[in-house]
């Protein structure tokens, strides 16, 4: 994890998390708004949840076994997805039920300045634990959009501090608009509208999080600019007639196996198959270097309507 950078965004995130969420604990127990209540468990939650993180990465990092014979990578998707559930549950639910209790049995804040004082801490807090996890973010995310970086992050441990981190930031926001609006009109309804916001804000994210992680848990291949490089190496061996057939999933988020069907002529020995396999294993990691398994079984090429492969093939002539 610690290549990806996310190592160290999430350890900002969970030191920031924990501060946040005592102050935050304390200022509700003095003033009693619903919305601090709201966000102490939200911090709480966001720590926990990076704990989580380091956890499945320390995990990932077991040596492979007869086991688990690729390793054990996708722990840390595992992981990732136990986060996403945590702050649906714990985070939103939670969030939108005291909110609503709030309107139902609405009360009086206490010392309001010491939530809103609070409240504007937390967000300078947050807001650097944010700038960390974005600055790492840039090391690997390229020229892609954000949104495409948190959609096709192969390592799922920025992609979640990011959005806890956005997610917390408008969290604060909301709540200090709460606050600030039942200081001013003397009604708590606004603090428990708040609290209910930010309840809603959680799930969205928490959705947003369970279905890209669940999508690394199923198992995805390399990108498509990873492909292209891929089929560019076969296509580059003169000693490769063709590429039949290629299958690519990552086991982890820095481990990508490939496995291809190469024709070579019908003519070449086998000694000279294996001398160009090697070639093209040794080709394929310099150009994708977390390509660490890889499988290329040697074929002869058949001309579609003579027996030819499967109609999902890929068939890449090689360039003379």
């Amino acid at each position: 994890m610690s290549a990806s950078g996310g190592a160290k965004a999430v350890v900002a995130a969970l030191l920031a998390n924990t501060g946040i969420a005592v102050t935050k604990f304390v200022a509700f127990l003095v003033s009693g708004s619903s919305s601090m209540l709201a966000e102490s468990v939200h911090s709480l939650a966001d720590a926990g949840n990076q704990l989580l993180l380091l956890l499945g990465g320390r995990r990932a990092r077991r040596a492979a076994d007869a086991e688990h014979p690729f390793g054990y990578g996708r722990e840390r998707y595992v992981y990732a997805f136990v986060v996403a559930i945590i702050l649906f549950s714990v985070g939103g639910m939670f969030s939108l039920y005291e909110g609503i209790e709030k309107i139902q049995h609405p009360h009086e804040l206490d010392n309001v300045w010491l939530p809103i004082i609070v409240l504007l801490i937390a967000i300078v807090l947050e807001s650097l634990s944010l700038r960390t996890a974005v600055r790492e973010s840039n090391h690997v995310r390229g020229k892609q959009g954000w949104v495409q970086f948190v959609r096709r992050a192969k390592s799922p441990e920025l992609p979640v501090v990011l959005l806890e981190d956005v997610a917390a930031l408008t969290g604060l926001v909301l709540a200090l608009l709460g606050v600030g609006l039942t200081a001013i009109t003397g009604d708590a309804v606004f603090d428990a509208i708040g609290t209910i916001c930010i309840g809603v804000l959680l799930v969205l994210v928490a959705i947003i999080l369970g279905i890209e992680t669940k999508s690394l848990l199923v198992g995805e291949g390399a990108t498509p600019e990873e492909t292209q490089r891929i089929r560019e190496v076969f296509n580059a061996h003169r000693e490769v007639e063709a590429l039949i057939h290629m299958k690519t999933l990552y086991l982890g988020p820095e481990e990508l196996m490939i496995a291809a069907k190469v024709a070579f002529p019908s003519q070449t020995r086998i000694a000279e198959v294996a001398a160009s396999i090697n070639r093209l294993e040794a080709d394929l990691r310099e150009t994708i270097p977390h390509a660490r398994v890889i499988y290329i079984e040697p074929d002869i090429y058949v001309t579609p309507g003579e027996g030819s492969p499967s109609t999902d093939a890929i068939v890449i002539k090689a360039s003379d």
